[in-house]
C-alpha cells in the first residue's frame, strides 16, 4: 500500500490508508487510545481499539515524537466531536496496525508550544527539533510559497534565472567582507558577496536583458533582530528600463505575490515619498503608515522612497556614497557630478520600498557609461590607482556597449518577518545564527588544524 499525505485522508473517508509521521500527542483512555499523528502536510486523530490487539499493544510504548506508519480506515467523527479548528477535525482513523520505524528521546523542550518562552542558545542547539513546531513549520512554508510566486511572477515576465559566483573580490558595498583563503594562491583572499551588484550589471553588458535570482548574500556586520551575517533575496536587473519602469513591475510583482497569498494591500498604487519628505514627515527614511486597525487585521501598508542624496560625509569627513556607488545621478545633476561641485547636492537614482515600518527592498538605476562610475569613485577620494586595481573590469565592460539598467533587490528574510508578524529574521530562517555570531546547531566559528593553517599559508596572531 502506498503512503498518503495527511492532509489528503478527508478525501478517502471509509477506505482503508497508511500514513508516516511523527507521533504527535498520546492520550491514554485506558481501553481505548488517540494518538495525534502529523507529518509535513498537517496532524490526524487516530484511535486504537481494544480488539486490534497488536496494534494496541504496540499503542502502549509509543511516545512523543516517534517515527511510524499507520495502516488504518478512515472514519467520519460523530457530529458533536468534530474539532473545527483543524484541517482533518471532521475524521479520524482507525489504527489496524502500527510498525515503529525509529525510536525518539524526549525533547529537551516542548515543541507544541510556541517556543518564545525557550532560549535562544537551547533553541538553535537543537534547531532541527525546534523546526518542529507549528509556527516555524507554517513560517517555512510561507517563504516557500512567497518565493516560489515571485519567481513564476517574473518568468511569466520574460526573466531569466541565472546564477552568479560565491568566490568574487572585494566591493565596497557598506559592509565588511567575508573573506575565504585560497589553498593555490597563499596569502590571497576571496570574498563572499554582499550582492551579486557587479555581475548582475555585466549580464547587462552580455545582453541578457531581463535577469533575476534568488540569491545568498554574505555581510559581516553587527548582528541585530532584522539583519545576519547571510540573508538571501530576489535580485532583478533590467536593460533599457527607466526608474518608473522598474518601481512599476516592481510593485505589480509584490503586489500580486502578496495578495495571491491572502494578505491585504493598504493603498495602491504604493505611495511615493522624496527622502526629503519622508524625514520631515515620519523623522525617518523607513516608516510605518498603518492605523491601530490595520495592524490588529495584518494589513501591509507599502510605500516608496525616491530621491536620495548620492553621497554623504563619513565619520573622517570624506565623501561615501549613501547607497550604493554604482547609481546614476538624477539627470538634472549629472553636470554636477561630472565637474565635482554641489556634492552635497547630487540626488541619485535611487529607490527603496517600505513596508510596515521596514525597508524591504532598495535598488537604482545605474550607471552605465564608464567616465560616470569613475568620476563617482574620484569624488569619494579614490586615486586613478585604486580605481583601475578595484573597478577596471567594469570600466572596461562599460566600454563594449552597456546597455542603460537598473533594479532592485528584496531582502526575502524581512519580507516574510513581515507577512508572518515576527520581530525577529531568525524565526523566519531555517539555520540562523545566535546573537552571538555563532551557527544553529553546528560549533561554528571554529579553529583549523595547523596543517590546514600552513596549507593556506597563514598564521593566527591572538589579539592581546
Amino acid at each position: 500500500m502506498e503512503r498518503t499525505y495527511i492532509k489528503d485522508l478527508g478525501g478517502h473517508v471509509g477506505e482503508e490508508m497508511l500514513i508516516k509521521g511523527w507521533v504527535d500527542i498520546r492520550r491514554d483512555h485506558g481501553k481505548l487510545i488517540f494518538i495525534d499523528i502529523r507529518d509535513a502536510s498537517g496532524r490526524v486523530q487516530t484511535v486504537i481499539l481494544p480488539n486490534h490487539k497488536e496494534a494496541h499493544e504496540t499503542a502502549v510504548k509509543l511516545r512523543t515524537e516517534w517515527v511510524v506508519e499507520i495502516k488504518g480506515k478512515v472514519n467520519k467523527r460523530p457530529e458533536k466531536m468534530v474539532n473545527k479548528d483543524d484541517d482533518n477535525g471532521s475524521i479520524e482513523m482507525e489504527v489496524l496496525s502500527i510498525n515503529v520505524l525509529n525510536t525518539a528521546e524526549t525533547p529537551p523542550f516542548d515543541i507544541n508550544s510556541d517556543g518564545r518562552d525557550i532560549g535562544e542558545e537551547v533553541r538553535l542547539k537543537y534547531r532541527y527539533l525546534d523546526l518542529r513546531r507549528p509556527r516555524l513549520q507554517r513560517n517555512i512554508k510561507i517563504r516557500s510559497e512567497f518565493v516560489d510566486k515571485a519567481r513564476q511572477f517574473l518568468f511569466s515576465r520574460g526573466f531569466k534565472e541565472i546564477e552568479t559566483p560565491y568566490f568574487t573580490s572585494t566591493t565596497p558595498e557598506g559592509s565588511r567582507d567575508f573573506v575565504v583563503p585560497s589553498r593555490m594562491y597563499p596569502g590571497k583572499f576571496f570574498a563572499l558577496p554582499q550582492s551579486p551588484q557587479q555581475y548582475k550589471q555585466l549580464l547587462m553588458v552580455a545582453g541578457f536583458e531581463r535577469y533575476f535570482q534568488i540569491a545568498r548574500c554574505f555581510r559581516d556586520e553587527d548582528l541585530r533582530a532584522d539583519r545576519g551575517f547571510e540573508h538571501t533575496q530576489i535580485d532583478i536587473e533590467m536593460s533599457f528600463a527607466t526608474r518608473n519602469d522598474i518601481m512599476a513591475l516592481d510593485e505589480e510583482l509584490i503586489t500580486l505575490t502578496a495578495e495571491s497569498m491572502g494578505y491585504k494591500i493598504k493603498q495602491k498604487p504604493f505611495p511615493v515619498f522624496s527622502c526629503k519628505e519622508a524625514i520631515d514627515k515620519f523623522g525617518a527614511d523607513k516608516f510605518d503608515l498603518r492605523d491601530e486597525d490595520d495592524k490588529k487585521n495584518g494589513i501591509l501598508a507599502f510605500a516608496w522612497v525616491i530621491d536620495f542624496p548620492f553621497f554623504e560625509k563619513d565619520k573622517e569627513g570624506k565623501w561615501t556614497f549613501t547607497h550604493n556607488p554604482f547609481s546614476m545621478p538624477a539627470p538634472e545633476h549629472l553636470e554636477w557630478h561630472m565637474e565635482g561641485v554641489n556634492i552635497d547636492k547630487i540626488a541619485t537614482q535611487q529607490y527603496d520600498l517600505v513596508c510596515n515600518g521596514f525597508e524591504v527592498g532598495g535598488g537604482s538605476v545605474r550607471a552605465h557609461k564608464p567616465e560616470i562610475l569613475r568620476q563617482t569613485f574620484k569624488i569619494m577620494g579614490y586615486t586613478e590607482e585604486q580605481i583601475n586595481k578595484d573597478f577596471s573590469h567594469m570600466m572596461e565592460a562599460f566600454s563594449y556597449g552597456a546597455p542603460p539598467h537598473g533594479g532592485i533587490a528584496h531582502g526575502i528574510e524581512r519580507l516574510i518577518m513581515i507577512l508572518t508578524n515576527e520581530s525577529e529574521l531568525r524565526e523566519v530562517q531555517t539555520f540562523p545564527q545566535t546573537s552571538s555570531g555563532r551557527t544553529s546547531v553546528m560549533d561554528a566559528p571554529g579553529e583549523i588544524s595547523k596543517d590546514q593553517l600552513k596549507e593556506l599559508g597563514i598564521e593566527i596572531q591572538k589579539r592581546k
